[in-house]
């Protein structure tokens, strides 16, 4: 266990009705567990940065009391996390445990997925509408560009708990489905020394260190983890490097904390696979390299000052740097230029995805498509040259900011008042530059430039530069700058009416301003500013009829203003190659959402032998005007364009409860979501292979794609004896719809179920040994599919695959075993 000090036990148990954390601490004797409980729960980005010794106390700005919060909040802390440890994946112990978590993997390795709450995403993914906003210790972590969210580089082993709190527009854009709010340790929230060593499947080893200590009012804690694999399929490895450091100081009356971390990961063949490779072998991967190499550091100060003994003032400041490489080996949707060009005889780029203008003539519009290379020459076309193209695309930003927050708790009329004033300020600036490199695919499915091998089909000394179309239109290298700017003010008060009755109303003001410039002169439309706005309203109660039991209900709205990506990429004339082309930008709206909660939920001591009993019922709805998705054109799935939707809405129930008595932990939940398109229209599909001339009709009711709706999970944690420990946990999920199957007419994703045990042993005082077994009944089945163009009869993929099947997926990681051995002093 985590924070093993001088014959000290200290844990820290989930409680899925919301941040209602339970801490067992082992009495001198060792057989005695007396359980406190800790029921403080964030209500802004700063309330859950100063780490669980303040929220204990109920002292920490921004955080109140789960009896008085009008919305859902749900916790995972330090505990839970380390049961998990072998992964070093905060994703994977959050969709195990917590009530509407789901995770699809659209890239074939599970550091990469996309988690999803209540229908909405947080993503490693450019292009993936992003609906969760995502802090660290007060900090948001949505990258300036995409506003995608780096699962990757969060060190798991010295995050304290995390957070998940919706129906609050006070945490800023992007809080449309909630917020996750993580806070990581410092010395005054875990002392001791700690080494961690592990393997297991798939050729992993991984090692984690942490020290905490304090010093007079001095703290001082350091962690760090390494990871490497081969990865279960082809050519994907997965290298993780991350570091986190804390200085803290601490008087009656403040706390500061100057904090750093960094990390660097690298991974391989991120992508999905077609269903007729993977029938030949389940480790297939696609077209390849397909390489993601990231680095991210940040520098951080947090402090709270109490300035009376009802006024505390506390806030942030920041600075992070982010860089990206990505190589991505592609097919080419080349083809002979058409009869009725000018250019007959030439390679040419597919030109069935766009629309010539009013006035232009057959040889004017496919003109446009012409393949010029890295010297501006045309390229021969030649017969029987699975061509390709090897894309690299590099992001780069540099983001500051912080936020100052003052928290009041006069009474007001002689009852007790908590009023909460802030404002925030995000700046960034960012590079993104991409090109793309004439290839061949070869037989393995590699995408490699060679023009000197006469087997390419190239021309000798046509280089290995750009390439680019002659219109520059979906094939063109790109660089382009630009900076964005948040900035929002809030307030949020919660008036005791009675004892038993809390009521909170507040609001936040968003300000967004996006600046971005095209460098390479072919895509000028990119070259612009917009500006978002919006006032978002947050109002609740909470009636407590027991000590065990709590009504809540709010209501809330909350925005998503369009990023950089979006605004350069939504002209379905112009689509981009994403993430890898940038071009026109007709201007989109921001996401608007309304969101309605209510429940009840509570805690009821003395079960059962002195264990404590949780619970929780809820129902939520959130509907959204002007939803961002993004549309396909034909020739690659990977290419496409932005568009806003009328209306999408998300409703559903959840229902959990969990028991913590002395030597076991028992939970159980279920969650109905219900994530639907609230318009009909017709959006383009090219590649459904039930599309009518690549369009697909959308009707009210029709499901959004890779959101199961039903979600169960159960699991339990046995002490067989005080030294061993004994875990099983299962998820199922039911089946979902693929991407690009909005109008829900094709074979839907298989339902499926997951389980994993884990088992510790403690040998002496210092030393542990413990395992843990994931995918235990080996499922195989995918949890992300799309699609992408079939074979055209008597031809072959790169002159080998026949694909027939549209399907393109990727399968759950099969079963793996990991084992390692904790010392701790």
């Amino acid at each position: 266990m985590m924070g093993l000090r001088r014959g000290l036990l200290v844990t820290t148990i989930l409680v899925p009705c919301g941040a209602v954390g339970l801490a067992g601490r082992a009495a001198a004797q060792g057989d005695t567990i007396a359980l406190e409980q800790i029921d403080v729960v964030p209500v802004t980005p700063v309330g859950g940065a100063g780490g669980a010794a303040r929220a204990e106390t109920g002292a920490a700005g921004g955080a109140l009391p789960l009896s008085k919060v009008p919305f859902t909040a749900e916790t995972v802390t330090a505990r839970q996390f380390e049961q998990d440890r072998a992964t070093l994946d905060p994703t994977f112990t959050l969709a195990r445990t917590t009530p509407g978590v789901s995770l699809s993997d659209g890239q074939g390795n599970s550091f990469r997925q996309t988690l999803t709450y209540r229908g909405f995403d947080a993503s490693p993914l450019q292009g993936a509408p992003q609906g969760l906003a995502v802090y660290q210790n007060g900090t948001r972590i949505n990258e300036a560009f995409g506003d995608v969210v780096n699962w990757d580089l969060i060190p798991q082993v010295a995050i304290n708990r995390i957070d998940l709190v919706t129906g609050n527009p006070i945490f800023g854009l992007n809080a449309l489905g909630g917020a996750v709010n993580i806070a990581m340790k410092n010395g005054f929230t875990w002392q001791g020394q700690e080494v961690s060593v592990m393997g297991g499947s798939d050729g992993r080893i991984l090692g984690t260190l942490q020290y905490g200590e304090v010093v007079g009012p001095w703290s001082f804690y350091f962690a760090g983890e390494g990871l490497k694999d081969d990865g279960w399929r082809f050519r994907s490895p997965s290298e993780i490097g991350r570091v986190y450091a804390d200085i803290g100081h601490r008087t009656p009356d403040s706390e500061f904390h100057l904090i750093a971390s960094g990390a660097k990961t690298f991974f391989g063949a991120t992508s999905a696979a077609p269903v007729d490779l993977q029938r030949l072998t389940e480790r297939a991967i696609f077209t390849n390299p397909q390489t993601i190499d990231t680095e991210a550091g940040q520098i951080q100060v947090t402090g709270k000052v109490n300035l009376s003994p009802t006024w505390d003032l506390a806030g942030n400041a920041y600075v992070r740097r982010f860089s990206q490489f990505v190589v991505d080996g592609n097919d080419g949707n080349f083809e002979n230029c058409s009869t009725r060009s000018s250019f007959r005889g030439f390679l040419c780029f597919e030109d069935d995805g766009f629309s010539p203008a009013p006035g232009q003539t057959q040889a004017q519009f496919r003109n446009q498509f012409l393949i010029l290379g890295p010297n501006g020459q045309p390229i021969p076309f030649r017969a029987g040259i699975p061509y390709g193209t090897h894309d690299t695309v590099r992001t780069e930003a540099t983001g500051y900011g912080g936020t100052l927050q003052a928290t009041n708790r006069d009474r007001v009329f002689d009852h007790a008042n908590t009023f909460i004033l802030g404002g925030s300020i995000d700046a960034a600036s960012y590079t993104f530059k991409s090109a793309s490199t004439l290839g061949v695919i070869n037989p393995d499915l590699s995408v490699t430039t060679d023009p000197n091998n006469p087997t390419y089909g190239l021309i000798p000394g046509l280089g290995t530069g750009p390439i680019r179309t002659a219109a520059a239109l979906g094939v063109a290298p790109s660089q382009v700058i630009g900076s964005n700017l948040y900035m929002g003010l809030y307030a949020l008060d919660t008036f005791d009416v009675t004892d038993q009755l809390s009521l909170t109303a507040g609001a936040r003001l968003n300000f967004a301003r996006i600046s971005t410039q095209d460098l390479t002169g072919f895509s000028p439309d990119v070259t612009g500013t917009h500006f978002f706005t919006r006032l978002n309203p947050v109002a609740g109660l909470t009636y407590r009829f027991f000590p065990w039991l709590t009504l809540y209900g709010g209501y809330s709205e909350s925005n998503r203003a369009p990023t950089p990506l979006e605004l350069a990429c939504a002209n379905p004339n112009r689509p981009c190659l994403l993430p890898n082309s940038l071009v026109a930008d007709p201007p989109l709206q921001q996401v608007e959402a309304h969101t309605y909660e209510a429940g009840i939920r509570g805690t009821v001591p003395d079960v059962a032998e002195g264990g404590l009993l949780t619970y929780k019922l809820g129902f939520f709805r959130t509907d959204l005007t002007n939803d961002i998705l993004q549309i396909a054109v034909p020739g690659n799935a990977a290419r496409g364009y932005f568009v806003n939707v009328p209306a999408t809405q998300r409703q559903g129930i959840e229902v959990a409860a969990e028991y913590v008595g002395e030597r076991l932990r028992l939970y159980a939940n279920y969650a109905l979501i219900d994530a639907t398109f609230q318009f009909r229209g017709d959006l383009s599909s090219p590649n459904n292979p039930l599309a009518d001339d690549g369009l697909i009709t959308v009707r009210p009711g029709n499901k959004l794609p890779l959101v199961p709706e039903h979600q169960i999970k159960a699991g339990f944690e046995y002490a067989i004896t005080p030294q061993w420990k004994f875990g099983l946990n299962v998820a199922a999920f039911s089946s979902s719809y693929f991407r690009g199957d909005e109008s829900n007419l094709n074979r839907k994703l298989p339902a499926y179920a997951i389980a994993n045990l884990n088992t510790s042993v403690q040998l002496t005082r210092n030393m542990e040994v413990f395992a843990l077994v994931t995918n235990l009944f080996n499922t195989r089945v995918p949890n992300f599919g799309t699609f992408l163009e079939r074979t055209e009869p008597g031809e072959l993929f790169a002159n080998r695959y026949a694909l027939n099947d549209p399907r393109t997926t990727a399968l759950i990681q099969p079963l793996s075993v990991y084992g390692g051995m904790r010392v701790t002093w």
